[in-house]
């Protein structure tokens, strides 16, 4: 039981340093989207969670005794910061960003799925109980993106045909 309460403790600071990642990366992408208001809408309605889900496991993590990592929370910002850079430099910059944001929300999945084991583990019903409230938003916002990709990259395609129309972003 010891090195579950350990392990949780180690990934609620992964989950949140991840967090801090995606919140760099939905507030980088949806400032620069110009062109497509429905996705820029819905990233910037995650961005409010991902900054909820963030709070949500500092306060699991206080109430357990540890806290959050800064470097690993800085890793995670700078990593994201870094992706955002290179969406400058593609033409393409909103049909990858779609892509890696469902990739993104995958991994996060993922990770809420294994917290939620591991606090059950662990007998932590608390923490159970806010990694399945983050699990439901990342899987919401995964079906989202799911739904919403060939939308997406019709719309691109079509301004991207039209002489000095902006289609990246």
């Amino acid at each position: 039981m010891a090195a579950a309460k350990e392990r949780l403790l180690e990934w609620l600071r992964d989950a949140h340093a991840m967090e801090q990642q995606a919140e760099t990366m939905l507030s980088s992408t949806a400032s620069r989207l110009e062109n497509y208001p429905e996705l820029k809408s819905r990233l910037e309605q995650h961005l409010e969670e991902t900054k909820r889900q963030a709070e949500m496991l500092a306060e699991c993590l206080k109430r357990l005794g540890g806290g959050t990592s800064v470097v690993k929370d800085a890793t995670g910002k700078f990593v994201a910061f870094a992706q955002g850079m290179s969406g400058m430099f593609v033409g393409d910059e909103v049909v990858k960003g779609a892509m890696a944001s469902y990739t993104f929300e995958h991994f996060e999945i993922s990770s809420y799925r294994c917290l939620i084991a591991a606090a059950e583990d662990a007998g932590d019903a608390q923490t159970k109980q806010v990694c399945e409230t983050i699990l439901h938003q990342e899987e919401d916002m995964a079906k989202w993106l799911f739904d919403n990709l060939p939308a997406i990259t019709s719309k691109y395609l079509a301004r991207d045909e039209e002489p000095g129309v902006t289609a990246k972003h």
